[in-house]
């Protein structure tokens, strides 16, 4: 007996056809184009998954160095002075701390300053 596959193929196929809507042209309706610009965007957006950690990291920085020099310091001392007395608190906290409590922030440039 002959195994159709239509209704699962067309199923599989919609999916895929549902992930691409809104690619530009014909990428978004026709199947061969469909399959090539999936691969290549899915394997785009594990990359940007990473990307977006690094990125992230450089702004926290980047607010950390502005927030840091208005007291007179340097990033670069701030860090290494927080290392030096035990304060283990990760650069995104820091930088949320600089943005929104900036008086627990003071307190923690004048500890790294003393270390």
């Amino acid at each position: 007996m002959r195994v159709k596959s239509a209704v699962y193929t067309r199923q599989r196929k919609k999916k895929k056809f549902r992930m691409a809507k809104g690619y530009y042209a014909t990428k978004k309706n026709r199947w061969r184009m469909v399959k090539q610009q999936l691969a290549k965007s899915l394997a785009y957006s594990y990359e940007g998954r990473k990307d977006n950690k690094a990125n992230y990291r450089s702004l926290w920085i980047i607010r950390l160095n502005a927030a840091v020099r208005e007291e007179g310091l340097s990033y670069s001392r701030f860090i290494s002075g927080l290392k030096k007395a035990n304060i283990a608190i990760d650069r995104k906290m820091l930088a949320e701390t600089a943005v929104n409590d900036t008086a627990a922030f003071k307190q923690l440039v004048d500890i790294a300053k003393k270390a």
